[in-house]
C-alpha cells in the first residue's frame, strides 16, 4: 500500500508542474484532464502526508520515552505516543478506504426501470411507490427527473416506470438498489384485513455517451406509435412515441415522454446505449463476478434484496440485515441512511478482498 501511495505522490507533483506549463495552459482538453486527476489525487496526498507526519513524531516520542529522565516529561512523552499511535491506526484505516478503487460510472447520471412483479393490482400501486420514493429523494438531493417511459393501470399504479435521473453521484448514490423489493401490507381492496404481499423490481443503470458503446444504426428497427396518458387516454392525436429494438442483442426501449418524435427518439436511444452498456460490463466482469461474495450487488436481478413491512412500520435490506423502523419516512424519500449503510458494506467487503 504504501509503495502505491509513494508512486501516488510521485505522480501528483508531476501533475502539479504540468498544471504550470504554458503547453499545456494553450491546450485546454489536456488541461481539463491534469486538473481532474489534480482534484482527485489530492484527499489522499494530503491524508499520505498526515500520516507521514504522525509516523515521525512517534519515531521522536519513542526516542524521548526512552531518553528522557525528568519523570514528568517521560510520562508526557508516553501519553502523547499513545495519542499519536492511535491516530496512526486510523488515518491507515482511511487510506485503505480511499484507495479502494472508485467505480468510474458514480459520478453520472442514471436511468432507473421499476416494474410490478407478483401481486396485480398492489404490484403496481407498490411500483408507483417506488416511484414516488426515487423521485422525491432526487428532489432532496437536487438532482432533476425526466420521466421516459410508463405503462399505468388506470388505478394510480405502474405495471412499468423508466425515468432519468440527472445530479452528480445519482448513478452511485441508486446503484445498490437494482433488484427484488417485497412489500408486506394490506391492499385497499382486501376487505379482510389480511397482509398480502406483493414485489416489483428495480434496474438502474449508469447514462453513457456515445463514445463510450458504439451501436451500429444498421442494427436498430425504429416503430412510432401514439403516446398515452395516464388512465390510458392519447395525449397526441400523431406518432410521437418511439420504440427501437437493437435486432443483435433483442432488447428493445421506448420513450413517449416528449410531444416531438425527434426528442423520444434521442432518449430512447439514451436508454438503450444504457442498457447495452450495463449488459458489456456484466459480460466483462462476470468471471470475477463469479467468484465474489459480494453481499450488496450480485449482479442478479431475481435476488430479494428489501423488505417493506407497513404493519410493523419495518424495512429489512437482506444483503447486509439492516433493519429500520421508519419505512414511512423511507418510502417518502429519506434513503440517506439506508444508501449510506450500503456504501460502507460494500467498502468493507472490497477492503476484505483487497487483503486476501
Amino acid at each position: 500500500m504504501f509503495e502505491k501511495l509513494e508512486n501516488l505522490i510521485e505522480r501528483y507533483n508531476e501533475v502539479t508542474n504540468l498544471l504550470s506549463d504554458p503547453a499545456v495552459i494553450s491546450n485546454q482538453e489536456r488541461y481539463r484532464e491534469l486538473s481532474k486527476e489534480h482534484s482527485e489525487k489530492t484527499e489522499v496526498v494530503k491524508k499520505y502526508l498526515e500520516y507521514k507526519k504522525i509516523k515521525s513524531d512517534i519515531e521522536n516520542l519513542k526516542h524521548l520515552v526512552e531518553s528522557e529522565s525528568d519523570s514528568e516529561m517521560k510520562d508526557m512523552a508516553a501519553a502523547e505516543l499513545i495519542e499519536s499511535q492511535l491516530k496512526q491506526t486510523e488515518l491507515e484505516e482511511e487510506l485503505k478506504i480511499i484507495l479502494i478503487p472508485k467505480d468510474p460510472n458514480d459520478d453520472k447520471d442514471c436511468i432507473v426501470e421499476v416494474r410490478a412483479g407478483t401481486g396485480g393490482d398492489e404490484a403496481a400501486l407498490f411500483a408507483a411507490d417506488l416511484y414516488r420514493m426515487y423521485t422525491r429523494f432526487a428532489e432532496r438531493a437536487g438532482w432533476k427527473t425526466e420521466l421516459m417511459d410508463w405503462n399505468d393501470t388506470g388505478l394510480g399504479g405502474f405495471k412499468e416506470v423508466i425515468f432519468s435521473l440527472k445530479g452528480v453521484g445519482a448513478f452511485g448514490a441508486l446503484k445498490y438498489e437494482s433488484g427484488v423489493h417485497r412489500v408486506q401490507r394490506v391492499p385497499e381492496t382486501e376487505a379482510q384485513g389480511r397482509v398480502h404481499t406483493s414485489a416489483a423490481t428495480v434496474a438502474v443503470l449508469p447514462e453513457v455517451e456515445d463514445v463510450e458503446i458504439d451501436i451500429n444504426p444498421a442494427d436498430l428497427q425504429f416503430d412510432t406509435y401514439r403516446a398515452g396518458g395516464k388512465g390510458g387516454q392519447n395525449v397526441n392525436k400523431v406518432e410521437t412515441a418511439v420504440r427501437i429494438t437493437h435486432k443483435p442483442s433483442g432488447v428493445i426501449v421506448a420513450c413517449q415522454q416528449e410531444r416531438s418524435q425527434f426528442q423520444n427518439k434521442e432518449r430512447a436511444m439514451k436508454m438503450l446505449r444504457a442498457k447495452l452498456y450495463e449488459a458489456k460490463t456484466l459480460e466483462q466482469n462476470a468471471s470475477i463476478t463469479a467468484q465474489r461474495r459480494l453481499m450488496v450487488k450480485t449482479g442478479d436481478r431475481s435476488d430479494k434484496i428489501r423488505t417493506y413491512n407497513f404493519p410493523q412500520n419495518r424495512m429489512t435490506d437482506h444483503r447486509i440485515g439492516l433493519t429500520l423502523y421508519n419505512l414511512n419516512e423511507i418510502i417518502d424519500g429519506k434513503l440517506d441512511d439506508v444508501i449510506e449503510q450500503l456504501k460502507i458494506a460494500a467498502r468493507a467487503e472490497k477492503l476484505q478482498e483487497s487483503s486476501e
